[in-house]
């Protein structure tokens, strides 16, 4: 069964954290969320999470992929941190997938994991920092083992993409049904 690693770092996006973990876990995806650093990790809403670890604890275990929920403060965050860098910079070394949501593609830019020419997209308020790409404003990228969203209302849409990539289309329009996805509203 695939294995994701989901990194929170205070001031995360709670509902693209929250969404993307619940689906893959319906899903059978064996999904760990990591705390940057205390693993009671606060969200940009003021939700309190408590991590399946801290980062330091599961930084050395492979994963299928790694996920960075955004979150403006989260994502400073992500991005300031060299931990969080060796970490996805080793995960890609892998040549594991890399997700990130909303503001979050730019810490992966700052740890140097977007390739040039990668076809990307985020939240419309760091569009400019991402211009150097092909930047796009669709709600989901998958640009290879890149795979890149809008902002909280695509987080659906995110994880279960996410799913199909991972387990398989079958799996993905099984959790279609029971989530009651309008048809086309993911497609």
């Amino acid at each position: 069964m695939p294995e994701v690693l989901v990194l929170l770092a205070r001031g995360f996006e709670e509902i693209e954290a929250v969404t993307a973990v619940d689906v893959l876990r319906r899903a059978g995806v064996q999904v760990t969320t990591a705390a940057v650093e205390r693993r009671e990790v606060v969200g940009s809403r003021g939700v309190t999470v408590v991590a399946d670890a801290r980062m330091a604890e599961v930084a050395a275990r492979p994963f299928d992929l790694v996920y960075l929920p955004g979150g403006s403060e989260g994502m400073q965050r992500l991005a300031a941190d060299p931990r969080v860098g060796e970490l996805l910079r080793r995960h890609a070394a892998r040549d594991g997938r890399l997700a990130a949501i909303c503001a979050a593609p730019f810490a992966l830019r700052a740890h140097g994991l977007i390739p040039s020419g990668a076809r990307i997209t985020s939240h419309p308020d760091i569009a400019r920092e991402l211009a150097m790409f092909d930047y796009v404003e669709d709600p989901v990228v998958v640009d290879g083992p890149l795979i890149t969203a809008r902002a909280p209302g695509t987080a659906l849409e995110l994880a279960l993409v996410l799913v199909e990539l991972l387990v398989g289309v079958a799996k993905r329009r099984e959790l279609e049904a029971v989530l009651l996805v309008p048809p086309g509203r993911t497609r």
